[in-house]
């Protein structure tokens, strides 16, 4: 099956890297918005949706205040990854969120709904 790779990227009205890293990069914050609840051993996370509903996520790459790289442990890909980045925008000082994710080429506009979808989440919960 044709894989694709999919770019996004959102820009937040955030003027605090802190909250932005913290909501992308901690259990905590990605409660928030990502998952119902997130748990961490500092190298695999396990996200929780709903009541059955879980995965597991390693942390393949990390640099603070930049960006966080995921790969799920359940996933046939093997090189494939989801990676949350947060660059600034030095004209407006505003946070571009960019998203990096893979999926099957049926389910491109999909996956750019819930991405889309997530952010607003984001936005909502941290005041961005």
């Amino acid at each position: 099956m044709e894989r694709q790779k999919i770019h996004r990227e959102y820009l937040l009205n955030a003027t605090s890297k802190s909250i932005l890293w913290s909501a992308i990069s901690t259990p905590t914050g990605l409660e928030g918005w990502f998952a119902d609840r997130v748990q961490s051993d500092d190298k695999v996370v396990t996200f929780f949706w709903g009541k059955t509903e879980h995965r597991d996520a390693e942390i393949i790459a990390v640099r603070a205040f930049s960006f966080i790289r995921f790969r799920w442990l359940d996933d046939e890909y093997e090189r494939e990854y989801f990676e949350l980045k947060m660059t600034n925008n030095e004209l407006t000082n505003d946070f571009v969120l960019e998203v990096t994710d893979f999926t099957s080429v049926d389910e491109v506009s999909d996956l750019r709904e819930l991405w889309d979808s997530q952010v607003e989440t984001l936005r909502r919960t941290c005041g961005f």
